[in-house]
């Protein structure tokens, strides 16, 4: 693992990142930055741990050496740091929240005393618990060594899971409200529960939704999900165990959905016409893999799926035009290649947090054939696949770039077939501003009549109404020069900024929509808080766009309101 400097400016930062600098400074870092006027107390060691950081060998001398790890000692710590004096606000939430469970912890991680001590594994653990929602961040450290054997310290920071409230979105002028009561981490032990009413453009619904990453302690995940709404319903439940680890060496699982939903077209954001369907699928997969060698963990894939989709008409929209109803059955099979090379850094798309960007390169291509022998309404071959490729310019540069394909062979021609691009450019010029720049394009053939293109104030053209723009292709710029600060209003929030340039556009025509407008493009300033001590979104967006072309009648400005995992 390659691990970047979070600053090039300064020699003084140069170390900080550094997983193999072991002093309680590193434990300071591994949590959220808090602002500028409250620093975060230094958190003695648990008893029992023989800590000797001045004689602790290098890790390639350990693994010469052949140690093994020893203890393993778990630390939970509170949503808010046990400063001293703590004010009684945060002592309050601290003594009312359910603290996460060391066996919840426990079973997230890919050692256990008497493994060989591999600082790989113990880097790809930590990012393992970041990944985690129900956890802010996540730091694993040797801090004793005696009779060849490695005592290991892993610190975990808690955040508030339990969201019982009102939220509110705003994007391409169309407002979202949603009433949930949920916990990402039920009890402590990681569980997914919600109940949720949402009203958005689409539709208002009730949804019931449960997960559990580690059932029965195994690696083995379930999770289910009901919802009825205002066009339909939905029943959905996954067993699987997946590649957990880049050792994991195989995979199974189970998917079953049923959904009954409105699907509508579009045209500059209006809805020309509406139409039922019935979507049910069922996959059985998995997979098999040699682990890591090499750098590299090659996987073997395999399933079969059955896709069905029908369609009706509404009453509102007695003369849409209905697709066939389709079923493909299939059986598939695939591979997949990913290779182990991430840098640790920080306040590029989070603020405040430790991010674990995937540098490396990663490949998957998957092939089916449908049949009427298995009950396919037509013979197809399926064909998937995706490939990203990431690199580090140096100087605080990255380069991220990815590509994905999806249609079907059929009487030799491609159908409902895409190809998009993605690529993503960053360039750091200090720990409170990076520059960032974006490009996404789509390539479609012969999309399937309940399938659209889109491009509009809900997917990047943020001056404009939503789903705006339609047509076979499309393509979408972004740039933006983000600002972070140290800034933690209350203890709650890590506060960034953006200004920002978006231009987009479609090509072709999706009948019965009309002809793309051409280049559209937009500026606009942004609000960023980043979620310091909950685990229920990760990016508040609050956005101002104004549009700088396009047809009279749209509004001169454009509020957006989301959360989003990212920047």
């Amino acid at each position: 693992m390659r691990v970047a400097a979070p600053l090039h400016i300064s020699p003084r930062f140069q170390g900080l990142m550094n997983r193999r600098f072991r002093c309680p400074v590193a434990f300071v870092l591994a949590l959220p930055l808090l602002s500028q006027a409250a620093d975060v107390p230094e958190q003695p060691l648990p008893a029992g741990i023989a800590v000797v950081p001045l004689s602790l060998p290098a890790d390639v001398d350990l693994q010469r050496r052949g140690a093994r790890i020893g203890r393993v000692v778990i630390q939970v710590d509170e949503v808010f740091e046990e400063a001293s004096p703590l004010p009684a606000p945060y002592r309050l939430v601290n003594g009312l929240h359910v603290s996460t469970q060391k066996e919840t912890v426990q079973r997230q991680l890919l050692f256990q005393s008497g493994d060989p001590y591999d600082p790989r594994v113990l880097a790809e653990t930590e990012r393992l618990l970041r990944s985690q929602r129900y956890l802010n961040e996540a730091v694993i450290q040797p801090v004793g060594y005696r009779d060849n054997r490695v005592d290991v310290l892993v610190r975990v920071h808690d955040v508030w899971t339990l969201n019982p409230g009102i939220s509110f979105g705003r994007k391409g002028g169309e407002n979202s409200t949603r009433f949930r009561f949920e916990d990402a981490n039920f009890l402590g032990r990681g569980q997914f529960a919600s109940v949720a009413r949402s009203r958005d453009v689409d539709r208002t619904a009730w949804r019931i939704g449960y997960r559990d990453p580690n059932l029965f302690g195994s690696w083995w995940q379930m999770s289910g999900a009901y919802a009825s709404s205002s066009d339909g319903a939905e029943r959905a439940l996954d067993l699987r165990q997946p590649f957990y680890s880049l050792d994991a060496p195989w995979s199974a699982g189970l998917e079953l959905s049923d959904t009954t939903s409105a699907v509508s077209r579009y045209e500059r954001g209006h809805v020309l016409e509406r139409l039922d369907m019935d979507e049910q699928s069922i996959g059985i997969d998995g997979g098999i893999s040699a682990g890591l060698e090499a750098g590299w963990t090659r996987r073997y894939l395999g399933g079969v799926r059955s896709l069905s989709r029908s369609f009706s008409h509404r009453s509102e929209y007695p003369d849409a035009v209905l697709p066939a109803d389709r079923d493909l059955v299939y059986p598939w099979f695939g591979f997949e290649a990913i290779e182990d090379d991430y840098v640790l850094t920080r306040n590029l798309d989070q603020i405040g947090r430790t991010e674990d960007l995937h540098v490396g390169r990663r490949a998957r291509l998957e092939v089916g054939l449908a049949s009427s022998a298995f009950g396919s309404t037509r013979d197809a071959v399926i064909l998937g696949g995706a490939v990203q490729a990431g690199a580090e310019l140096g100087d605080e540069q990255f380069w991220i770039n990815s590509l994905d394909a999806s249609g079907r062979l059929d009487s030799g021609e491609i159908v409902d077939g895409r190809l998009a691009l993605s690529s993503r450019y960053y360039y750091r010029h200090s720990m409170h501003r990076v520059s960032f720049a974006s490009l996404t394009a789509t390539l479609t053939r012969k999309l399937d009549a309940e399938e659209q293109l889109l491009l509009g104030g809900d997917n990047g053209l943020r001056g404009f109404p939503l789903r705006y723009q339609s047509g076979t292709a499309s393509a979408l710029i972004t740039m933006e020069e983000r600002y972070y600060t140290n800034w933690q209003p209350l203890k709650l929030f890590n506060v960034g900024a953006a200004l920002f340039l978006d231009a987009g556009r479609t090509w072709g025509r999706s009948e019965p929509a009309a002809a793309s407008d051409g280049w559209l493009a937009d500026v606009g300033l942004g609000l960023r808080l980043g979620s310091a001590r909950s685990g229920l979104g990760n990016v508040l967006h609050v956005d101002v766009a104004v549009p700088l072309n396009g047809p009279s009648g749209i509004d001169a400005v454009q509020l957006l309101i989301e959360t989003r995992t990212s920047f």
